[in-house]
């Protein structure tokens, strides 16, 4: 059942140990959430395991492969994708074309085929559009399919950029800071498609602080410090911890 397994991750920036020994698992099906004070490690986790950077030590496996410092596109390719904290959208881009970008092995991408125009590739191209639309759809973003991606608020563009990793269609899905510089009633829309996303079966990795949201949304939470796994456990278990109020709140 296992999906991922990060085992005796460690690395350093110019000296900085940022992940110390990191080991931490996630089954297939699962919705988890991460946490931890600033500088905990969280984003660099989520970049050592999505292939942003390479660990300078331990392993990663995804669906009992070794990945362990794979490119970001070939993790993308076999359904480990992620989100970043700050979105990544194409601003001069609509909606609708940012999400239709991220569909793979598009033909009309290459040459000969975009230029013959063959009925195989145009199957595929009707194929994306459907896809895409969907997608904006089922992210309430279909009223504005044809806007400028620049044009839209923090709250869309962390609904298109997730609507665009689903382009993908991956079996895991990790997101940094769904929720951050987000509005109330856009936080509940998010967190309702992540909540629905798990339910279609996705196994999904949140990293937030928005902890309220958070420990609402998740079946678990993984509390990182200095770079290492302080409690893996249920939400009311870890939020009752006194490691886990010190290591926030300090004695």
């Amino acid at each position: 059942m296992t999906l991922l397994d990060v085992d005796g991750v460690v690395k350093e920036f110019g000296g900085l140990l940022a992940i110390d020994d990191l080991s931490v698992s996630v089954d297939r099906g699962e919705l988890v959430g991460v946490m931890g004070p600033n500088g905990a490690g969280k984003s660099t986790f989520f970049n050592c395991v999505s292939g942003v950077v390479k660990p300078d030590a331990g392993t990663v496996t995804f669906d009992g492969d070794d990945v362990t410092g794979e490119q970001p596109e070939t993790l993308a390719r076999r359904g480990l994708v992620r989100t970043f904290q700050h979105t990544r959208q194409l601003d001069t881009m609509t909606v609708r074309e940012n999400v239709r970008l991220a569909a793979p092995d598009q033909p009309g991408e290459r040459t000969i085929p975009a230029l013959v125009r063959s009925d195989g590739m145009q199957s595929v191209e009707r194929d994306v559009a459907e896809r895409a639309d969907e997608l904006i759809e089922a992210f309430e973003l279909d009223h504005l399919a044809d806007e400028y991606a620049s044009n839209l608020s923090g709250g869309q563009r962390k609904l298109l950029e997730m609507a665009r990793v689903l382009m993908l269609d991956p079996d895991m899905l990790l997101l940094d800071e769904p929720f951050a510089g987000v509005n109330p009633t856009l936080t509940n829309d998010i967190a309702d498609r992540i909540r629905d996303l798990n339910d279609d079966g996705m196994t999904v990795v949140v990293i937030e602080h928005e902890l309220e949201t958070l420990t609402e949304l998740v079946d678990r939470l993984v509390v990182l410090q200095q770079g290492s796994v302080l409690v893996d456990d249920d939400p009311e278990t870890v939020l009752n911890d006194e490691r886990v109020i010190e290591a926030y709140l300090g004695e």
